[in-house]
């Protein structure tokens, strides 16, 4: 199954970075890849075996779905892996570097849309959470 990778870098701590990934209170802010979506409910057991659902909506009401997996390994500050719903593979890498957080993410594609279409809808998504993450601070 062919692979996508995006990434995006956030000048914020790791520690900061991590929690606006992995808290639910903070994935609602960040997990659309438009302004005429939202993220009204997210639910994250962040540990192997654990599972994730995210509620995905059009504001408009019109469509939604739940985003949902269960991960395979995590890593704190360093690793995400998880399978979604259908069995495609998602890896999270953050690295930690001179220009800040570089978030990496590589998934396997579906075959419903373009390898395109996924790649741009990821990234806006990922693009999103820099946004954000621009505007957390620290619990």
């Amino acid at each position: 199954m062919p692979v996508i990778t995006i990434q995006t870098t956030v000048q914020k701590s790791m520690p900061l970075v991590w929690e606006a990934w992995t808290q639910p209170d903070h994935i609602c802010n960040w997990n659309f890849a438009s302004d005429d979506w939202c993220c009204p409910g997210a639910t994250n057991n962040l540990l192997p075996g654990g599972t994730f659902n995210y509620r995905m909506e059009a504001t408009d009401g019109s469509a939604g779905f739940d985003f949902e997996g269960t991960y395979v390994e995590v890593e704190p500050h360093k690793l995400i892996r998880y399978t979604i719903g259908d069995g495609r593979l998602v890896d999270i890498r953050f690295e930690d570097g001179p220009g800040g957080i570089t978030v990496t993410e590589s998934f396997e594609t579906e075959d419903v849309n373009s390898a395109e279409l996924q790649r741009q809808g990821w990234q806006a998504i990922l693009d999103n959470f820099k946004k954000v993450c621009g505007n957390i601070a620290m619990k």
